[in-house]
């Protein structure tokens, strides 16, 4: 009996983290391909033509994260903007341990222009003890990450 006490608290501390890590990696690989897709629709000039605002492009980015679209609108963060060459370095809101939205936009662009999508996407920690492993936040969560970058697609 004692044996298993000793044993079991780090075993299922070991299950829970690795629990935790396939659910983040899920949420990022799902935040990525609806950053791809979502995207998409300014490459393509979809979003120019139908006016297409911060709200509208947030919602369909939401639309498009499946299992997770429930919490997305309270969680995710972006920035489309226009960038005058692909090695341009746009301001980070992640520094400091602390996010800050203040300097992102939203800009559909022009056909021919250089876009950069950014979207940070904050994922709450269960396993108390992973927060510190995987946080680059002060509050505790694990701010995911997704970019993509193309060159809007003429008329």
């Amino acid at each position: 009996m004692v044996e298993f006490a000793f044993v079991i608290f780090p075993f299922f501390f070991m299950v829970f983290a690795i629990l935790e890590v396939a659910l983040i990696f899920t949420v990022n690989s799902v935040l990525e391909n609806a950053t791809i897709e979502t995207g998409r629709l300014v490459r393509t000039g979809q979003a120019r033509a139908a006016d297409m605002g911060a709200v509208e492009f947030e919602n369909s980015l939401c639309s498009r994260m499946s299992i997770f679209a429930g919490e997305c609108p309270d969680r995710v963060s972006i920035d489309v903007r226009v960038i005058p060459q692909f090695k341009a370095v746009p301001p980070d809101p992640t520094s400091g341990g602390a996010f800050d939205p203040s300097g992102l936009s939203y800009a559909n662009g022009l056909p021919g222009d250089l876009i950069l999508v950014r979207v940070w996407y904050k994922h709450p920690l269960v396993t108390a003890f992973m927060s510190p492993a995987l946080s680059r936040m002060s509050d505790g969560t694990a701010l995911l990450t997704s970019t993509t970058a193309f060159r809007n697609e003429p008329p």
